[in-house]
């Protein structure tokens, strides 16, 4: 997911797109440990997704105190 399609969102939005993220995360864990993962580039894309997220509401936070 682009940062451009998660600045669309609302907060609650992508704060439910956070827990999604997550429990996506650990099932991929869990199959990378049992070796059913076939690309094991996917934990790093979801972990890079959840900081996405993170970084879009941290500066969505930080524009509102400013207003």
């Amino acid at each position: 997911m682009k940062s451009i399609e998660i600045r669309e969102l609302t907060k609650e939005e992508i704060q439910r797109k956070i827990v999604d993220f997550g429990e996506e995360l650990f099932k991929l864990r869990a199959q990378a440990k049992t070796g059913q993962l076939d690309k094991a580039s996917l934990v790093k894309e979801v972990k890079r997704d959840i900081a996405r997220c993170k970084t879009v509401l941290l500066e969505m936070g930080q524009e509102e105190q400013t207003q």
